[in-house]
């Protein structure tokens, strides 16, 4: 080989060599940044917990994928049972590990009203993706606690305004577990209702550990409402439901985000098809960016995308951008996330003067043929299926569209 030819032959090979360390050095040379995500990931809301730590996880990789990020982010995940004494131990370990500079936690509002007092105590940042009770952030003047997701009053009063103002019910039972959850839809509930001069012929309160509800629920049957409204979650709604069907309980069921869980409508099946219920937000496919997310949550997990995994997604990058901003220093952090004014899947999100994201959307769902369909494309929305509350106010006997 000429010596010429030789030559640039090894300065390419050099400069390749050169430009790759290059290249790794950069990537080696980001430090790393832990971040935590806590939620119920074992227990009887593991599934609405896993697919919301998965959605999480989602945002996390695709920033570390993206070229752009200053940092390689890592994810500390810790388990709170939606119990608040695990609550408690949960953001107790996350905020006494000092490379934890953010977090995001909280399905539960009884788990997430326990732990603002230990995020506040530390100075670490918590984003609330998923816990609905107001006082979680209304409740104090903790710049640590913010929240992406609405709240109760949010809920409730779209609820009152579809179910009265539109369907015309007015004579309403309203069942609620006895946790700060629970009676938060009932203060918010029952004062949608007073406003409208609706008719409240009862109002029961049940543990979330109760599985006989046919005391509660022949006392309503007597008073013969128009609608049973359940503020509560999941596994009691699917008792409550299966057990007012046994007893021939003709109201229309109501429930809250609590219910919003693909576990109700697989567990009660036809027993599910009529109920409607309230979630924050808009339907997945229907959010910007949406469709993106789904198809890269199917292609990285095997889990369904439950409720609240697009406010997991977005709650993660809120802490990313703003550490992407101000680095990841714990006080630096509390300032930037409290003045979060970004665009994300959820749409804009907004923390006001209480850490309360104000451009909270509410969307109505209701069970048909297994699934939770948006009232608004549902066919009973276009009246090609009739509500079961329809038929027993007019004293028929409701056929049962249900198509498994």
């Amino acid at each position: 080989m000429p010596k010429s030819i030789k030559t640039l032959v090894v300065g390419v090979i050099v400069a390749v060599f050169v430009g790759s360390m290059g290249f790794f050095s950069s990537v080696l040379a980001k430090d790393k940044v832990k971040i935590a995500f806590i939620g119920p990931l074992t227990g009887i809301h593991e599934k609405m917990g896993t697919s919301c730590k998965n959605a999480f996880l989602l945002a996390v990789n695709q920033w570390n994928a993206s070229g752009k990020n200053k940092y390689i982010y890592e994810v500390a995940t810790l388990d709170d049972e939606c119990v608040p004494a695990k609550g408690v131990q949960a953001a107790t370990k996350a905020a006494s590990d000092p490379d934890i500079v953010a977090a995001a936690a909280h399905y539960c509002s009884m788990v997430a009203i326990t732990t603002t007092d230990v995020f506040h105590k530390f100075g670490l940042s918590n984003v609330v993706w998923g816990a609905v009770l107001p006082d979680i952030t209304y409740g104090n003047d903790y710049k640590e606690i913010c929240r992406v997701n609405g709240t109760q009053v949010e809920q409730n009063k779209f609820n009152a305004g579809l179910v009265v103002d539109k369907l015309g019910f007015k004579k309403f039972a309203i069942i609620h577990d006895t946790t700060d959850y629970g009676r938060g839809h009932l203060k918010y509930f029952e004062a949608e209702l007073k406003a409208r001069k609706a008719n409240i012929v009862g109002i029961y309160g049940v543990t979330i550990d109760q599985k006989d509800f046919s005391t509660i629920l022949s006392q309503i049957k007597s008073l013969n409402p128009e609608v049973v409204y359940f503020g509560g979650l999941t596994p009691s709604g699917v008792l409550i439901k299966t057990q007012m069907d046994k007893l021939g309980i003709k109201a229309q069921f109501l429930g809250t985000s609590g219910i919003k869980a693909d576990d109700f409508n697989t567990t009660l099946a036809e027993h599910a098809e009529g109920v409607i219920c309230m979630l924050d937000g808009a339907p997945v496919n229907t959010l910007k960016g949406g469709p993106e997310f789904a198809a890269a949550y199917s292609k990285a997990f095997d889990t369904p995308i439950e409720a609240y995994a697009p406010f997991a997604y977005s709650a993660a990058n809120v802490i990313m951008k703003a550490i992407e901003k101000v680095g990841p220093d714990r006080a630096k952090l509390v300032e930037a996330i409290d003045k979060t004014d970004t665009e994300d899947i959820i749409g804009r999100i907004h923390f006001n003067e209480y850490g309360q994201n104000d451009s909270a959307l509410v969307t109505a769902y209701i069970s048909q043929d297994g699934k939770w369909v948006p009232w608004s494309d549902s066919e009973y929305a276009s009246k090609k299926r009739t509500l079961p509350g329809f038929d027993f106010k007019k004293g028929l006997t409701w056929k049962n569209p249900y198509k498994p």
